[in-house]
């Protein structure tokens, strides 16, 4: 009798699907297989072999399997098998999220085959005239060890120079450098990154690779260089034949990051983000499934990939919301990599200037070692913080007067200035100050954002938009303003008042264009007086020697907020764009608008001590019994009118009834209705995270036999980021 397989798909279903082995095919959990589904072909994963076959069914059989070895080793497997469970999502999807896009569509698991090319020859002999070909020659002489055709192409060549100098014996076939033997040449040559007294007293406390499992909060003040810290930790303690993961927020917006990098460890670094194409990232997920000493530099998808000899994790700017996946399978990939390095039996750093709450308590549980870094790198020193009250001063695109003057100063020292203001556009909403109109989008529950360069009204939910109009759409009256500032406006306002020093905006609409943000960069590194206005991308990790004053526009907006993490996220996001100042030998500035000058939390971030006060909010959760003291998910539900959202969430909360087990809601979401959907959320607490686990694995297998009403939908976010 033939043997019977148990197969995952990748689609939103929580079942599995059985079909029959034929004989002489061995399979393995993990390994992809094709096979017949309805009227159609699809890829598989399997998921357990030998299983006892329904009876009185007759099962399809497997058709191929694509490769004689499980594309997802057993370490892999169980880490997004525990992840399926813990965030109830169907393991398919969790399974296939592991797999770059080729394979998941069925393609082969082989790397294309690329050109690489070496200098050769004397370049001197080519005519004077051939001035491009020789331009090229001279660039690819400056890679000793080759370089890829895609490459020199990206580089401006053409491909009908490059085989000019083929022909001409200039240029030769190169092979590709071996990474081990690279990463022996790196770790010979290039020492590792010369630490301060402070930083060598954190290096020492951190564990080494061959102790099993640890996790380890690094907190060290903004400018304290954590990022040596990783570079030496790698260096002294990385086998030339492991591979380690370095997780960041987002690695697009730190290019100097990975140039620090590739700097110590050449081409053993790899990188792995959505901007990739799918060849690339093919190429890189063969590598680290075959077990190459690589060392991947990657977004929160990178800790899902197949690592076969993973050695280290850490995770930079583990307080970063952008590490939690905001729809489809909402995984925290920083709870993810503490839960890999515990499989691995391998150490996790966790770094961060302004550590999240949860990883702070579990640092004073002793789940976590914390290492404290509170002193800047070199002769930097730490900021000062100053509260400039607003109220009832005049503001010119929400700067007020003592603000320009500390901008003016600043760029009469011959040094740079930041101003953060977290909205991009012009303004967040255009008013008729005659009959009190607002354009709102026709979508959604909120207001248009007026963008004046392109003259448009934009949702920054879903995207919606028109042209903008110069009188009132309801009135006629031209007394139609924007309320309000935006990065876009403050741009405007600082041209006008600092007509001759470049302004350079930096949000979502200024870095669209591929490379936008390196050329930005580049231009702010000259050290020539600018000023820098922009939203969070600003407050990233990036290292701005020549910035001595960041201005905060307006601080208050987490300050009274209906989620209970907005207080966190303002002074972590406050603390870190007030980090980009003073990081050079030159002393830093802070002025923090704001019209509560008075409220605890910004007079407590004058001191700059962001333990004292996340002790402070830790307190407040304890009080209040929110996470991290008690476990919490949200069921979210979508339709098309906000009757059928509660239906289904009144629903839940039958199901979700039980000893333990506190419930909030069904309430409207913050934005009851975007994308013309209407949505509405119920929150479960509890003081026991297994009770939970185990009753929300009841209610969602129960859901999915249950017939959602049609075009309705409902979701599920286990220890969510945002509660509005």
């Amino acid at each position: 009798m033939p043997s019977t397989a148990r197969i995952a798909l990748n689609r939103p279903l929580r079942r599995l699907f059985d079909y029959s082995v034929p004989e002489g095919v061995t399979l393995a959990p993990g390994q992809r297989v094709k096979i017949p589904f309805g009227r159609q072909q699809a890829v598989g994963l399997v998921v357990e072999t030998d299983v006892a076959p329904p009876e009185g069914i007759t099962l399809k059989p497997v058709q191929s399997v694509l490769e004689e070895w499980p594309a997802l080793p057993s370490e892999t497997f169980q880490l997004l098998s525990w992840a399926s469970d813990y965030y109830q999502h169907p393991l398919g999807e969790c399974l296939f999220t592991a797999l770059p896009p080729a394979l998941r569509r069925g393609r082969p698991a082989l790397e294309k085959s690329e050109d690489r090319w070496q200098a050769c020859g004397n370049g001197a002999i080519l005519p004077a005239t051939a001035y491009k070909q020789k331009s090229l020659w001279d660039w690819v002489s400056l890679h000793v060890q080759g370089v890829k055709g895609s490459e020199i192409v990206k580089a401006g060549f053409t491909r009908a120079q490059l085989k000019a100098l083929h022909d001409k014996d200039l240029l030769k076939p190169a092979t590709a450098p071996d990474i081990s033997s690279q990463s022996q040449l790196y770790k010979e040559e290039i020492t590792a990154p010369t630490l301060s007294p402070a930083q060598m007293a954190a290096a020492c406390q951190l564990p080494s690779p061959d102790d099993g499992f640890s996790a380890t909060l690094l907190y060290g003040i903004t400018g304290s260089g954590k990022t040596e810290i990783y570079l030496h930790y790698l260096k002294e303690n990385l086998t030339a034949d492991g591979q380690a993961l370095v997780l960041v927020p987002e690695i697009n917006l730190t290019p100097q990051t990975v140039a620090r990098f590739k700097r110590y460890f050449g081409e053993r670094i790899l990188v792995w983000h959505s901007a990739l194409n799918d060849s690339e990232r093919l190429s890189v997920w063969l590598k680290i499934r075959n077990g190459e000493p690589i060392i991947l530099i990657g977004t929160r998808s990178a800790v899902l990939l197949p690592f076969k000899a993973l050695k280290t994790l850490i995770v930079d700017e583990e307080h970063d919301s952008s590490y939690k996946q905001g729809e489809g399978f909402r995984y925290s990939g920083r709870d993810v990599a503490v839960y890999r390095a515990h499989l691995n039996q391998c150490p996790v750093i966790l770094g961060s200037a302004t550590p999240s709450l949860e990883s702070y308590h579990n640092a004073l549980n002793g789940k976590y070692r914390l290492i404290r870094l509170e002193e800047r790198a070199g002769a930097a020193l730490p900021p000062s913080i100053s509260l400039l009250d607003i109220r009832s001063r005049p503001l010119e695109g929400g700067l007020s007067r003592p603000a320009l003057q500390a901008l003016q100063q600043t760029l009469e020292k011959g040094n740079q200035a930041l101003v953060f203001v977290n909205r991009r556009g012009f303004a967040p909403v255009m008013m008729c100050f005659d009959c009190g109109h607002m354009v709102e989008c026709p979508r959604c529950d909120t207001r248009l954002t007026y963008h004046r360069r392109d003259r448009a009204m934009r949702c920054h939910h879903c995207d919606y938009q028109t042209a903008a109009t110069e009188t009132c759409p309801a009135c006629k009256s031209e007394a139609f303003k924007p309320v309000g500032q935006g990065t876009e406006q403050t741009e405007d306002i600082l041209a006008s008042n600092f007509p001759t020093t470049p302004i350079v905006r930096v949000d979502r609409d200024s870095t669209q264009r591929k490379g936008s943000i390196q050329t930005i960069l580049q231009q702010v590194n000259t050290g020539e007086p600018c000023i820098l206005v922009g939203t969070q991308m600003l407050a990233k990790g990036h290292d701005f020697p020549d910035v001595t004053l960041v201005v905060v526009i307006n601080a208050d907006g987490g300050l009274f907020s209906v989620d209970f993490r907005a207080p966190e996220q303002l002074i972590q996001t406050l603390l870190q764009v007030s980090g980009r100042a003073g990081r050079g030998t030159k002393a830093g500035k802070v002025v923090v608008q704001t019209c509560h000058s008075d409220h605890p939390l910004l007079r407590a971030l004058c001191n700059g001590r962001y333990l004292a006060m996340a002790d402070q909010l830790l307190a407040e959760r304890e009080t209040g019994m929110f996470p991290p003291f008690r476990a919490m998910a949200i069921f979210r539900a979508e339709a098309d009118t906000m009757e059928q959202s509660l239906q289904i969430l009144d629903g839940i909360k039958r199901l979700a009834k039980a000893p333990g087990i506190e419930i909030w809601g069904p309430l409207p979401a913050l934005i009851a209705r975007r994308a013309d959907r209407h949505r509405a959320q119920l929150v479960l607490n509890t003081d026991n995270r297994k009770r939970l686990n185990s009753l929300l694995s009841r209610i969602c297998q129960t859901l999915e036999e249950q017939r959602t009403p049609k075009g309705a939908k409902w979701m599920i976010d286990v220890d969510p980021q945002e509660t509005g």
